[in-house]
């Protein structure tokens, strides 16, 4: 026993040693931030951009020289013509007052010429033959959220979608579900026994139907219960999780009377896309996640797939997932109460939310269903049957309550069965509130 804490003292004291070596390597860097290697993609950009304005500057010079002298060598041809004709005016004495107003007029106009040469003049393109750079910096992860462990949201939402009664007008929801929030804030809401997706723009009252609509069934212009939704911004499409068609499809963002079915015979419940495009859906029959390629058909199993069960290497009716920058697999395992973290390659996940048995404690979940993850690993969930939105910061044992958490209803600050949330660019929180059929949306709190 002693002799295993010594050797665990020892693992102990090599980590720290690398903790402290990783320090310094951090202080290096800080310290010689103008030796960054992007310092040296600057002086490149520089160098290239003198080098071309040097270049087009000769040319320019070369080309004008030329004119100049065509120029000069047509003048004059010109002066020598008008001076062979004085020449032969003053020779054969044959000449008059006009002859001698029209050279002096000749003569003024070649001079005229040679000192405001109207022909050639210097223009500045506006369209810029150098690149324009800049620094920008990468949103690392496709449902941003502000990262601060701080951070707080009111806890009054706002009904931005829905509110109106359960209903299929176009100012109402039926048990709305999976949502996505684009950069102008634009809600997309997979609205669930209508059997369509909705559009909703910023500040408006109603929504619009830009997918299925046309009542229940399987033809190219219907869905059947969707799930969930992203949005495909390389494709100009919208995905969807057909989910009681068992079907993944695309559909055009604009215009679109009808989708293109790209998976057939899933179990989908979730999906998200990585930043090369490629689609992960949540297979809630088969208890796995499948990574698609593009084009794919098939896909690969990247979380799951050994039958349900609540082993490290298994799932139990996946709801959502999500993706990071590392392409480590967040799902919500739902039957399972927990919230799994699969790291690319690893043939287990880890438990990050949960795990300990359905409940309301905090830490608990109760069929945990949409998750949002942010650029710190903190994990945003929301927890269906406890009617609440919790923050699970990484490595925590517990989370907290974000917001709702006070019994199911239809107060600005309760929740009814929370099925999905989103973030915009600036932290607000989305959520969507099936039993109450609206979507909220939770400002966060300057104070």
């Amino acid at each position: 026993m002693f002799e295993h804490h010594n050797d665990l003292s020892e693992e102990l004291g090599a980590i720290e040693h690398q903790f402290t070596e990783f320090k310094i390597e951090i202080d290096e860097q800080k310290a010689e931030s103008q030796n960054h290697e992007l310092i040296k993609q600057i002086d490149k950009w520089e160098r290239e951009s003198i080098e071309k304005i040097q270049q087009v500057a000769n040319e320019v010079r070369n080309e004008l020289a030329s004119c100049v002298v065509t120029f000069a060598t047509d003048l004059q041809l010109k002066l020598k013509q008008l001076t062979d004709r004085l020449i032969k005016c003053r020779k054969e004495e044959d000449f008059i007052d006009t002859d001698i107003y029209f050279f002096n007029e000749e003569l003024k106009q070649l001079k005229d010429i040679l000192n405001n040469p109207s022909n050639f003049n210097i223009e500045e393109d506006s369209t810029s033959f150098i690149n324009k750079i800049c620094l920008k910096m990468k949103t690392p992860f496709l449902h941003n959220a502000n990262g601060n462990a701080n951070v707080k949201w009111i806890q009054n939402g706002v009904t931005l979608a829905g509110g109106n009664g359960q209903g299929s007008e176009m100012n109402q929801l039926h048990y709305a579900q999976g949502l996505c929030v684009d950069e102008d804030q634009t809600i997309y809401i997979a609205d669930g026994s209508n059997h369509r997706i909705v559009e909703w723009k910023y500040g408006a009252t109603t929504g619009r139907v830009v997918a299925g609509g046309n009542g229940q069934g399987n033809g190219p212009d219907q869905l059947d219960n969707p799930s969930d939704v992203i949005i495909d911004k390389d494709r100009a499409c919208l995905i969807i999780c057909d989910r009681g068609n068992k079907r993944v499809v695309r559909w055009p963002r604009q215009n679109g009377e009808n989708g293109e079915m790209i998976i057939s015979n899933i179990g989908c419940w979730g999906l998200t896309m990585d930043d090369d495009g490629n689609l992960y859906v949540a297979d809630y029959d088969k208890h796995e996640v499948r990574q698609y390629r593009m084009g794919e058909n098939q896909g690969k199993v990247v979380a799951g797939g050994n039958g349900p069960g609540n082993r490290l290497d298994q799932l139990t009716g996946p709801k959502y997932v999500v993706v990071d920058r590392d392409y480590s697999v967040y799902i919500s395992d739902s039957n399972n109460h927990r919230v799994m973290k699969w790291i690319a390659g690893e043939k287990e996940g880890i438990v990050v939310a949960g795990g300990r048995g359905h409940g309301n404690d905090l830490t608990q979940l109760n069929y945990p269903q949409g998750i949002a993850v942010d650029q710190e690993g903190t994990v945003y969930i929301a927890d269906d049957m406890n009617h609440r939105i919790m923050r699970w910061p990484q490595g925590d044992k517990q989370g907290s309550v974000i917001v709702g958490g006070n019994g199911e209803g239809s107060q600005s600050n309760q929740l009814f069965y929370p099925i999905s949330l989103s973030f915009d660019q600036e932290g607000n929180l989305y959520v969507s509130d099936p039993r109450n059929h609206r979507v909220q949306k939770f400002y966060i709190d300057q104070k």
